[in-house]
């Protein structure tokens, strides 16, 4: 799945429990941890494409190491509580497919054609689209200060994408445009989760939409791929582990703890930290280039979504 970016909210004062010195720090902490961990998703799929794999086996490794941890974090979060009912799996399947699978098979195919770098710049922009799909499908007003700070943070990759126009060709045109489709599913995800979240809590929810979006990348690589092709070097399958555990399931875990310690205003501007992470992991494991382009897309782009979220609506 794509890494949770900011969410375009309106920056609130910290709670009661944020404004204790070691709730805070701690919070802080989780929230630093979870951001860079969710950014070496990319840097891992990287890794693995040195080898002959594709996408579809990629992500076939990644889901089935992790079904077992979102299959144990949906039954952890739902002890004591009522089953799901029908209407609630049929949204839940709709999520898991939206949100995590059709999400996570398009960024993945994505990275094949494009720098780490872009991509986590392209899947920043997440706020913008749930912002700009709630004005188109809900009627949802957009200020001049959102408008503002929209164009801002996409001016931001433009300069980062049109750099790699020079070096990629049309492939970075691909490329990015898959890891655009994959940051709108994720997108709708967030806009069509929002009555559920309530209903069932974050961690269940996610736990559920990770065990339905497990299923479809398993069953996906069942039916189009021959057996022999599970068949991968160990690198592989160690780095396939690394992105189900410290990329995946272990980031959620501590997104979510930071919430409860610091609120979610705090928690996804710490979450700025994340493109910032995933350039250095690719300049210093990928040896992607560190151009004042790449720096200035990037602050474009940090300046724009860090308005966002300050914007009032």
């Amino acid at each position: 799945m794509p890494s949770p970016p900011p969410p375009a909210v309106t920056v609130r004062p910290p709670t009661s429990a944020a404004s204790r010195p070691g709730a805070l720090r701690a919070g802080l902490l989780l929230a630093s941890a979870g951001a860079i961990a969710f950014s070496g998703k990319a840097i891992l799929a990287k890794l693995i494409y040195e080898w002959p794999i594709d996408a579809v086996t990629l992500i076939f490794y990644r889901m089935l190491f992790a079904l077992p941890l979102f299959a144990v974090m949906a039954w952890w979060a739902g002890r004591g509580k009522a089953s799901l009912t029908p209407s609630q799996a049929r949204i839940v399947l709709v999520l898991g497919f939206t949100g995590y699978y059709a999400a996570s098979m398009l960024d993945f195919m994505g990275l094949e054609d494009i720098t780490a770098s872009l991509e986590r710049l392209i899947l920043y922009l997440n706020p913008s689209f749930v912002l700009l799909i709630g004005a188109v499908a809900f009627g949802r007003r957009v200020g001049w200060r959102h408008a503002a700070a929209i164009a801002l943070s996409y001016a931001g990759v433009l300069v980062v994408f049109a750099q790699e126009i020079g070096v990629q060709g049309a492939h970075a045109v691909l490329g990015a445009s898959l890891v655009l489709g994959s940051a709108l599913s994720y997108a709708v995800y967030l806009l069509m989760s929002g009555k559920l979240v309530g209903e069932l809590g974050s961690l269940r929810l996610a736990g559920w939409a990770g065990v339905v979006a497990s299923l479809f990348c398993i069953a996906q690589f069942a039916l189009i791929k021959p057996w022999q092709a599970a068949w991968v070097p160990m690198p592989v399958v160690w780095l396939s582990l690394l992105n189900a555990t410290v990329c995946t399931v272990a980031p959620i875990l501590m997104v979510m703890m930071a919430i409860e310690r610091i609120g979610p205003a705090l928690t996804a501007q710490t979450g700025m930290l994340g493109p910032l992470s995933t350039i250095a992991l690719s300049v210093w494991l990928l040896h992607e280039p560190f151009t004042p382009w790449l720096l200035l897309g990037t602050a474009l782009v940090l300046a724009g979504i860090y308005a966002l979220t300050r914007a009032r609506f």
